[in-house]
């Protein structure tokens, strides 16, 4: 995309907004970086491609049971469909690292929570406001709080923002808490001293670090800090620092044409009721956010997809794939459920049929090594066919296909691309094209065709799909 440049004072006033921090010299950026470049809603519609930058975090972005989830997913999930585009989400919880990425056209959106305030304004638009919520002081309990009177309770904690003047507050590097300190400080005429903290850490983390002592005070979004403190009782949260403030998403200064759609979805959002489910959802259901932080399973504090991915790793490495991949696909397969049974008999993990996993030495296809153990030895043969496939890639996407279609189904997929001047090495936009035609009658009876008729949108979608979660598996779990 070529890139059109700002003049040279437009820069200077954008370099000096988006580096204005504690740290000046850490986050200074030269005038390349922020260049503007023209990409509005027309481009990503012809690409197909909306691409996202968001935090991760227990309410924006994460994984549970190997399902991506967060508040901004969601939505992102259904603006994307509105728009009739993919989305492809980068995870980063610094705030300069997202301007940036904005800024360079690495990313569309800034789909995080931003607070709206005059400065922002001046380098990035905000889509109109999502939610309203006001910052509140995170403090912890004494220790032995449970034991204690209500009135020494009381009489250990702050209850007032004025009662900080003299004390230390930990905030994020360039966040809008370390913007309301400061003018904290100037409403009361007295000192607060600041306690900076990485770009790179969530709230969520930070405000973890007080339940454990780790840092005496910090300030957050009381909508975060509910449902944190859901899970962490010892902390007291009912202190505000701030009026109301809105909370919205945020574009290029010359993305019109998407500002504009974004305003118009999240208004006929806010008007319904799926935006409020949702938002309850990450927000207000403490029962789920505890159920998730108790978890094994939750990639924020165990880094992990499912309970069999030692297993899946061992498999993995046998066909020579990332773990995160097959993981991907086994999740399509069963929703690593190895009880689970399709409506035409595939069973288990790797849901394999009957005579398949007779073939294969599987006598218990409920079992999860035994599934995984006979799936793999599919795949690993599917593999092997495919050995004319240069790109490796594009040679795990005829197999997977095969492993959903068959591999007959796939040939034939593969000789109507020959036939049609098809790149028949290439499974995107080549032989998935020519696989979606074999459902129809003029192309599964032409006479070179052998195995007739396939669902083809069955093995397209698995494919794309498995692909897609993998995306995210690679963004969330190392």
């Amino acid at each position: 995309m070529l890139k059109q440049y700002l003049g040279i004072a437009s820069i200077a006033l954008l370099f000096m907004i988006a580096s204005c921090s504690s740290n000046k010299q850490q986050n200074k950026k030269s005038k390349k970086d922020l260049a503007v470049v023209d990409r509005d809603l027309e481009e990503i519609k012809k690409e197909g491609v909306l691409n996202v930058v968001t935090t991760y975090s227990s309410t924006s972005y994460f994984l549970y049971r190997g399902q991506p989830m967060g508040y901004e997913y969601d939505l992102l999930k259904r603006f994307a469909k509105h728009i009739g585009v993919d989305f492809k989400v980068e995870v980063s919880n610094n705030l300069d690292v997202m301007y940036e990425k904005l800024h360079q056209g690495d990313v569309d959106l800034i789909a995080h929570g931003l607070t709206i305030t005059g400065k922002r304004k001046e380098f990035i638009r905000f889509t109109d406001y999502l939610y309203l919520t006001h910052q509140v002081l995170v403090q912890k309990k004494p220790d032995n709080w449970r034991k204690m009177r209500w009135s020494e309770l009381q009489s250990s904690l702050i209850h007032d923002a004025i009662e900080l003047i003299g004390d230390t507050v930990s905030v994020r590097a360039n966040s809008s808490y370390l913007n309301r300190i400061d003018n904290l400080k100037d409403e009361m005429g007295g000192e607060i001293y600041v306690d900076t903290l990485s770009g790179d850490l969530s709230t969520d983390k930070i405000i973890e670090m007080v339940a454990k002592g780790e840092i005496k005070y910090t300030f957050a979004d009381n909508n975060i800090a509910s449902i944190n403190a859901s899970y962490y009782p010892n902390l007291d949260i009912r202190v505000p620092v701030s009026f109301s403030q809105r909370m919205a998403w945020a574009v290029r200064p010359n993305s019109e044409s998407l500002l504009t759609e974004l305003d118009n979805w999240i208004d006929s959002m806010k008007n319904g009721v799926e935006y409020y489910v949702i938002y309850n959802k990450y927000f207000k259901n403490e029962r789920d956010f505890r159920r998730r932080e108790n978890s094994e399973l939750y990639s924020i504090n165990h880094n992990r997809i499912s309970e069999y991915d030692d297993l899946i790793q061992i498999y993995a490495d046998s066909l020579g794939w990332d773990w995160r991949l097959y993981a991907a696909m086994i999740f399509q397969e069963s929703k690593f459920n190895p009880t689970s049974e399709s409506w035409a008999g595939a069973k288990g993990l790797m849901q394999m049929m009957p005579q398949t996993a007779e073939k294969y030495g599987v006598t218990d296809r409920t079992d999860p090594e035994m599934s995984m153990e006979g799936g793999t030895k599919v795949l690993q043969v599917l593999w092997d066919r495919f050995i004319d496939i240069p790109d490796s890639v594009q040679r795990i996407k005829f197999t997977m296909a095969a492993y959903n279609c068959g591999y007959s189904h796939v040939i034939d997929a593969r000789v109507l691309a020959e036939e049609e001047g098809i790149d028949s090495y290439r499974w995107d936009e080549c032989v998935e094209e020519s696989m979606l035609k074999l459902s129809y009658p003029e192309n599964y009876n032409k006479p070179f065709i052998k195995y007739g008729y396939v669902r083809g949108i069955e093995p397209v979608s698995y494919v794309k799909q498995i692909f897609s979660r993998y995306e995210h598996y690679c963004q969330l779990v190392e």
